[in-house]
């Protein structure tokens, strides 16, 4: 999938939460976190229609 730079606004505790877990390893980065973040909500409301 070809992926695209974009800038967005996120509340200052997600992204505390999202820097802890990137020193757990979870994520790779705070893109990492995002994107796996709105792949699973799409993936829940595909599946509720």
């Amino acid at each position: 999938m070809k992926k695209r730079k974009v800038t967005i606004t996120v509340d200052e505790e997600i992204i505390r939460w999202i820097e802890k877990e990137i020193a757990r390893k979870r994520f790779a980065s705070i893109s990492h976190a995002v994107e796996y973040a709105v792949t699973r909500l799409m993936e829940k409301e595909n599946t509720e229609r």
